[in-house]
């Protein structure tokens, strides 16, 4: 890679090395980190945005300020970078999934753009299941379970209760096509974006036109597909804002769920990567599309020839929060002012209590839920309740409840083959006692990584694929090493396991009472 870029005194460094500045835009911020091809990271910055929530079930955002975040870390990365006598190679993105907003004529938003956690198209998606072959085929043919989490339920919630914003739009936008078109002046989509909107067809890798028709659209209104290693020279115009090269490559990139599993080394068949941060995943590398007949896994595009099966749960450390916050009271400054993280107080709490919380179970719906249910109108609970329970039970109740929703993400990615090798990433690696009760509740070993980069890394891999650095994504399976591995303890194992059961009797037992109760709710 013998370009030299003269601009701002970005020269070549002596050791010859390419460095790519990984793009990760995420819910409520972006970062955006440099690497070399080895992994290592060379200069990093971050910006953060609000989540706009003007309604009940809307969860909403700019996606003018989250592009103007986009341009201030990369400016930002790309300064350091030439103080640091670093050639920068070009930019990679990955974007958080299934954002949509309706563009007009110049693409440009006619709203703020709907983010994953908008449900407000949750009565649109209980039409829908009126009719289970018509689900299961759209479900069979995206690799996408109907859910309100979809762009497709939220382009029909717009033409179906704003007819007149629907009728301006001319274009079907995303988060990834809106971030790359005001980058490169080129407005495509990237396969791993287009899989994860319900509206493309895995099998002929395009556009699926009943389903389109379905939303009351057509191809015209969507941004042609490319691949996740896709180039394209930035614009004369994004180059003066930001200060870089004209013509620098940008790299369309994926979506951070699948990109994470090759931040962790995760990236081989029957190896999956298990994630909890706010949220929670488990994702399984494949060859191919993989569809579950039971519709309780989501399938997406990673790179052409490889696919991720899992599923997402929407409640992970959002209610670990919300029991710190509404619980123990520990917000605020007075444990700040002493110098004590209240997650490592909650854990050494929770250490005292025996596994199974002395039979309190926590159901962690608070959100309602995707995987494997797709159900936005579940809602959480506490069930088993004594007088002998205490602050402490609570407290591992959540962390138990989150990994048996994730358990149940397990028990469908089984079905797809053996697994091999379980990957472990997010804020929850923090604490020692959670990863022991995740390896428990799975029943399964689950190893740490000694180098968790995240999707970051993840789009500076497709960067170093597009130029030609790296071969494939299983080259980078050598970077990343086991820092510890948990193994399950077999007495806390057969708990859970007798727990888990009692679990799912909950869920399959209390659907009406759900219903009603979140419609309730809704009415106050």
């Amino acid at each position: 890679h013998e370009r030299r870029y003269e601009l701002m005194g970005m020269t070549m460094d002596s050791q010859n090395q390419e460095v790519w500045i990984g793009v990760d835009v995420g819910t409520t911020g972006v970062r955006a980190i440099a690497y070399t091809a080895e992994g290592v990271s060379v200069s990093s910055s971050e910006a953060f945005y609000p989540l706009l929530t003007p309604h009940p079930d809307w969860a909403e955002e700019s996606a003018l300020q989250i592009y103007e975040a986009v341009e201030e870390v990369v400016k930002k990365t790309a300064a350091q970078l030439r103080y640091k006598n670093k050639e920068l190679s070009g930019i990679a993105l990955s974007t958080v999934m299934h954002s949509f907003a309706g563009l007009d004529e110049n693409k440009e938003p006619l709203m703020d753009m709907q983010t994953w956690a908008d449900s407000r198209s949750a009565g649109i998606v209980r039409d829908m299941k009126k009719d289970p072959d018509l689900c299961r085929k759209f479900y069979e043919r995206t690799g996408c379970p109907i859910h309100a989490s979809y762009p497709l339920a939220k382009i029909i919630w717009l033409k179906t209760y704003q007819p007149d914003l629907f009728g301006q739009m001319k274009y079907v936008g995303s988060l990834k096509d809106y971030i790359f078109y005001n980058l490169t002046g080129e407005w495509v989509i990237d396969k791993s974006t287009a899989s994860t909107s319900g509206m493309y067809n895995e099998r002929t890798l395009s556009w699926d036109d009943e389903i389109l028709a379905y939303a009351g659209i057509s191809k015209e209104y969507m941004p042609p597909v490319v691949s996740t290693t896709y180039s394209h020279a930035l614009s004369d115009v994004a180059a003066a804002k930001l200060g870089l090269p004209k013509g620098l490559p940008v790299v369309i990139g994926a979506t951070d769920g699948v990109l994470v599993n090759v931040g962790i080394g995760a990236v081989n068949p029957g190896q999956l990567s298990c994630t909890i941060g706010t949220s929670g995943a488990l994702r399984m590398l494949t060859k191919e599309p993989k569809t579950d007949p039971k519709m309780r896994t989501w399938c997406y595009n990673l790179v052409d020839d490889v696919w991720v099966a899992g599923g997402a749960i929407n409640n992970g450390g959002m209610i670990l929060r919300w029991v710190r916050d509404k619980i123990c009271h520990y917000g605020g400054n007075t444990l700040e002012s002493l110098d004590i993280d209240p997650y490592d107080l909650m854990t050494m709490k929770a250490e005292h209590v025996e596994a199974g919380a002395d039979g309190l179970i926590c159901l962690p719906h608070f959100t309602g839920e995707r995987a494997p249910y797709w159900n936005s109108e579940l809602r959480g609970m506490f069930f088993g309740f004594s007088l002998n329970h205490s602050r402490s039970h609570m407290i591992r109740a959540v962390m138990e409840g989150i990994c048996y929703c994730l358990n149940s993400v397990m028990v469908a990615l089984k079905e797809f083959g053996p697994v091999e090798d379980i990957r472990v990433s997010g804020s929850f690696t923090k604490s020692q006692l959670w990863l022991q009760i995740l390896s428990d509740v799975l029943n399964e070993p689950i190893t740490l990584p000694d180098n968790s980069e995240g999707a970051a890394f993840g789009a500076a891999v497709l960067g170093f694929i597009s130029s030609g650095k790296l071969k494939s994504i299983a080259d980078t399976a050598e970077l990343v090493h086991a820092k510890k591995v948990y193994t399950p303890q077999a007495g806390n194992a057969e708990t859970y396991k007798e727990l888990y059961s009692i679990f799912e009797q909950l869920y399959d037992n209390l659907l009406p009472q759900f219903t009603a109760i979140t419609a309730y709710q809704k009415k106050l």
